[in-house]
């Protein structure tokens, strides 16, 4: 098959190295620079403005990094083997002729997408079974419009990789026409830019909270959250929450502090807890739920739910299932000077066969999202979901009017063409709606293909 140029093989030579390596040595030079304003203001990233402008260096070095990777595969030409971690892996091209129905991948491309690169490549409509469902209509759009009215392809879309992980993907192509003026194949180039785009979350994060958080006072009072802001609960820097999700699901959760504090746990010294770990082979426990109080409180209540999530993960890889947990975990909390749990949902998630299995220990119950419409899940213990459900685990906090809102408002959360993390933003502002003053826990799993 006759190759378009593309990022692996290049229409002409390499531009001459003087210009280049004098481009790529001022890149380097600023990266530098940039690199040591950061080291500086270390000491400046304790508040809501510091973390905000450290998210800003991160994500300023990050692109001036793929720039130089980018401008000494100009000066060196197209690597044969590219190093798996390296910005070259993350660039692919391929190729589909409409004419033999044939198609061509870089070697890069199977590894972006996580295929075998002995297998077949993916013809242009088998391409959309790697996508979310929700992502798809934008795939179909981009492509159908291309084909059909010779327009480029730009834009980024989510993929799903055999082992679960989801990356977004950057794509660019154009039609190839043959002499009659009829689209002949479609060339593209597809870029991972799934680190790309978190940092650049990650600025608007901090950005977001700079300016929902007051500034501080110079008395040096604490700034107040505003009850729909989602912030890292008081133990996430003990015992964090899985950063790439589990197999199956694409997930993300939040904690919305007291609105009388943001930085300290609630009155009742611990607060509530979430975490998703493995269970017996890819099936995943899902945990949402709050402790109880004791009298007094402890001093440092982070402590608790990190202490109790470990618990919960020992449970689990010791193979207890989530109908025992309630027992379990209740019989190892009483040697302890943690107190009950007041509320609590545990569910396991079979990806083979989408199957969601849960007990609960109080009132929460969990919610379902599909199509435009969401249920709680009263009176089941078992129930199958499809591609694209969205799952909404949360603690007692929050108030049945609070939860009877988030059902209504189903169509802002299946309609939304948004991973789980920004399913998590979307909830907070709906309990914000609400009047929710916060102090509670939400987790949301999205079914992935």
């Amino acid at each position: 098959m006759s190759s378009h140029p593309s990022a692996d093989h290049p229409a002409a030579r390499p531009p001459g190295h003087g210009p280049v390596e004098a481009l790529i040595s001022q890149a380097r030079r600023l990266r530098g620079d940039v690199d040591a304003v950061r080291r500086d203001s270390q000491d400046d990233a304790t508040d809501s403005r510091g973390r905000w402008q450290r998210a800003l260096y991160d994500l300023a070095l990050h692109q001036l990094t793929d720039l130089d990777a980018h401008l000494a595969q100009l000066r060196d030409g197209p690597a044969p083997a590219p190093r798996h971690d390296s910005l070259l892996s993350r660039v692919g091209s391929a190729e589909w002729n409409l004419l033999t129905d044939e198609a061509e991948w870089s070697a890069e491309l199977f590894r972006i997408l996580g295929r075998d690169p002995a297998s077949v490549p993916l013809s242009l409509d088998e391409l959309p079974s790697l996508v979310p469902a929700e992502d798809r209509p934008k795939l179909t759009s981009m492509v159908t419009d291309c084909l059909v009215d010779a327009r480029p392809i730009d834009g980024e879309f989510r993929v799903v990789r055999p082992d679960g992980a989801v990356r977004t993907v950057h794509m660019m192509g154009e039609p190839m026409l043959d002499a009659d003026g009829s689209t002949a194949s479609m060339w593209a180039v597809l870029r991972d830019v799934s680190e790309l785009r978190r940092s650049q979350r990650a600025v608007s994060d901090t950005q977001d909270s700079l300016r929902n958080s007051p500034r501080r006072a110079d008395s040096g009072q604490r700034p107040v959250a505003e009850p729909e802001e989602a912030v890292p609960p008081p133990w996430h820097g003990l015992l964090r929450f899985p950063h790439r999700g589990r197999p199956g699901l694409d997930l993300a959760a939040g904690y919305l502090a007291p609105a009388s504090s943001a930085s300290t746990v609630h009155a009742s010294g611990y607060g509530g807890w979430y975490d998703a770990c493995p269970l017996a082979g890819d099936e995943t426990l899902l945990s949402v739920g709050d402790l109880g109080c004791p009298e007094p409180p402890e001093p440092d209540g982070a402590h608790g739910p990190a202490l109790l999530i470990g618990a919960l993960r020992g449970l689990a890889l010791a193979g207890t299932r989530p109908a025992q947990l309630r027992a379990a975990l209740a019989g190892l909390l009483e040697a302890t000077a943690l107190p009950p749990v007041r509320d609590a949902v545990y569910c396991g998630y079979r990806p083979l066969t989408r199957t969601l299995t849960w007990a609960h220990a109080g009132s929460p119950v969990p919610l379902l999202f599909r199509g435009e419409t969401g249920r709680a899940l009263s009176g089941q213990t078992e129930v199958t979901l499809e591609s694209g459900d969205l799952l909404l685990l949360h603690t007692g906090a929050l108030e049945p009017a609070a939860v009877e809102h988030l059902l209504s408002q189903a169509p802002r959360l299946t309609g939304a063409d948004c991973p789980a993390q920004d399913a998590v933003r979307t909830v907070t502002r709906l309990l914000g709606e609400s009047g929710c003053q916060g102090d509670a826990c939400v987790l949301v799993a999205r079914v992935t293909p």
